[in-house]
């Protein structure tokens, strides 16, 4: 009788703890801890799933692949493009097949087989002083203009951001053209690309450049830092391609991870940041472009006015990743 009421008490043991293990999740996140938190927190107040999250600047698909089966990573949030495409051409990721996500986030937001769903998109803009240029009506295409030499700055060619526009123009133009167009925007450059894209607003008030390409959110956040009010306030933020194809548009986004231990409330996640809480969440902190069409962004973001963006499906992109990458090797933007 005792060895049964044993075996009996550690069976229950063991059901408690694998019942509590199921109400867990691990998130794997690029984006910060900021604004990732507080979202999670109220998901886990709706929900009663604890959620951990492991946050990393870079590194988390090679930290995957050396984990395999063992990888206890759920989820993975991105916070660009290129990282979604990373995980799925390392195989690191699974379909959510989801209705609340394919109802919430529209077919070009997503993946065909459903391996992956943006969660918030960002406007690649032009910013340009206010002092020497004004507001401006331009391309992306005429970045390569002469009339521009030495006039622009810009981080890295090799960041994801301008890979993914490089990739556009791809699509757009085909290799060789945007070959010739990359070289005329390196001969316009004021200085070797460096810094973010703050880095490159702040530039601009300081007179190193008349014009800077950046993501749409970091207005608003510059706007939030009194350091950076000044810098934010010395530029026009300016939506390229309005009379044509529009502006190019980045998204961060989510994934399921391939081996995740807990995938049904892995789902109930995903579902949850493409809902209206989380999205309006995103866009008041972050100020960044719900994806969900049924929020609207912050008052703030809706203040710099409406724009027409690039229709090209954002999974399209990933067709001319590596090319964008190899064109910005063989022009040495970075040089």
């Amino acid at each position: 009788m005792k060895i049964a009421r044993s075996l009996s008490i550690l069976g229950l043991v063991c059901l408690t703890s694998a019942a509590n293990a199921a109400e867990k999740l691990t998130v794997y996140s690029y984006r910060q801890a900021f604004l990732i938190d507080p979202i999670l927190e109220n998901f886990t107040k709706e929900t009663g799933v604890d959620v951990e999250v492991v946050f990393s600047k870079k590194g988390i698909a090679e930290r995957m692949v050396r984990e395999g089966r063992l990888s206890p990573a759920d989820i993975v949030l991105t916070s660009d493009f290129s990282r979604l495409m990373e995980l799925v051409d390392k195989n690191l990721v699974v379909p959510a097949s989801s209705e609340v996500l394919n109802n919430n986030i529209p077919a070009k937001f997503r993946s065909p087989d459903d391996s992956w769903y943006s969660l918030t998109m960002r406007v690649r803009n032009v910013y340009s002083s206010k002092e020497r240029l004004g507001k401006l009506a331009i391309d992306y295409e005429d970045l390569a203009d002469p009339k521009y030499m030495g006039k622009i700055c810009t981080r890295s060619g090799k960041h994801p951001y301008n890979i993914s526009l490089v990739a556009s123009m791809i699509a757009h133009h085909g290799e060789a053209e945007t070959r010739s167009w990359l070289e005329g925007v390196k001969a316009n450059l004021a200085r070797k690309p460096q810094g973010n894209d703050r880095a490159q607003v702040k530039a601009v008030k300081e007179g190193l450049c008349d014009i800077a390409i950046g993501n749409s959110y970091y207005l608003g956040k510059m706007l939030q830092d009194p350091k950076q009010v000044p810098w934010a306030e010395s530029v026009e933020i300016n939506f390229p391609n309005q009379a044509n194809r529009g502006s190019h548009i980045n998204v961060s986004g989510m994934a399921l991870a391939k081996y995740a231990p807990n995938k049904e409330n892995a789902i109930k996640l995903m579902e949850y940041l493409s809902g209206d809480e989380a999205q309006k969440a995103y866009a008041e902190v972050n100020y960044e472009y719900p994806i969900n069409a049924d929020v609207n962004p912050s008052e703030l973001v809706a203040s710099w006015g409406g724009f027409k963006a690039d229709s090209l499906p954002i999974f399209k992109l990933a067709e001319y990743h590596k090319a964008a990458v190899k064109l910005l090797d063989q022009v040495k933007f970075d040089l």
